[in-house]
């Protein structure tokens, strides 16, 4: 199982960038590593943790470049990070290196795979604002890169539908000014104006900022939001409370949800 001879893919979740939030098993992967590639600027969150190591930094939109990379320097014995923010997993960089091994015809076992889990943005985010997620609940990224803009909005408009907490991801960019009003309207066609919106940009950084608003007000601070925002939209049963906001569970409220385990 640990045939030195072959190389090693981490695919390592950093959390939310601080590095108290940084996981063991994490770290351990860091300083395992011959080689760190990532985004520029979640490399730089790590810095202090991989001094020596042969550090591959590219921009944003290079995703497949960054896959590609890795394989190529686990096929040749290195162990490598490639490090996503959050977790790999969820809107990150397991995808991508997933996609260049099975282009490659990859084995399963050559080179050798790891995921180590982060604290992804969704949870991040909870936890600031309260306890949004105490019920079913969605994510859904608003960017239209690799999913048709039409998709989005069928998805949004089931996850309204249906109740669920909405989280959304990539809300805006420079670029893509008008998703998230959109998808505001989708989402007013079955909520009401009043409904908890959360707002948690640069969540456990330095420049951290939660705000509380709901769906009517979303509009007027629609322009504080940017890619490192984590949207919380409440479904029906949301509220705040001093500051804080709440999606009950049901307990002691007599409705029929299965006991937390």
């Amino acid at each position: 199982m640990n045939d030195s001879t072959k190389g090693l893919i981490y695919l390592v979740g950093l959390g939310p960038g601080s590095y108290g939030n940084l996981t063991p098993s994490a770290r351990d992967a860091l300083r395992d590593s011959d080689a760190i590639i990532g985004f520029h600027s979640y490399v730089d969150q790590i810095t202090e943790l991989v001094q020596g190591k042969e550090i591959i930094s590219m921009a944003l939109g290079q995703e497949m470049e960054r896959a590609e990379k890795a394989v190529d320097l686990a096929n040749t014995g290195k162990t490598v990070s490639v490090v996503s923010s959050g977790d790999a997993g969820i809107y990150g960089m397991s995808g991508p290196v997933f996609k260049a091994l099975c282009d490659r015809n990859w084995d399963g076992s050559s080179p050798r795979l790891e995921t180590i889990p982060g604290i992804s943005a969704l949870q991040s985010s909870a936890a600031l604002l309260g306890s949004p997620l105490m019920q079913d609940f969605s994510a859904v990224s608003l960017s239209d890169l690799m999913t048709p803009w039409q998709t989005i909005c069928q998805r949004i408009e089931a996850a309204a539908w249906g109740d669920f907490v909405i989280i959304l991801y990539n809300p805006r960019s420079m670029k893509r000014t008008h998703h998230l009003l959109e998808a505001r309207q989708i989402i007013l066609k079955y909520r009401l104006a009043s409904t908890p919106v959360g707002l948690v940009k640069d969540a456990f950084r330095t420049n951290q900022k939660v705000t509380l608003t709901n769906l009517g007000d979303l509009e007027q601070t629609s322009d504080q939001v940017n890619m490192v925002t984590t949207v919380v939209i409440g479904n029906s049963t949301t509220y705040v409370h001093n500051g804080h906001m709440v999606t009950p569970r049901g307990y002691g409220e007599g409705d029929q949800t299965l006991p937390v385990k």
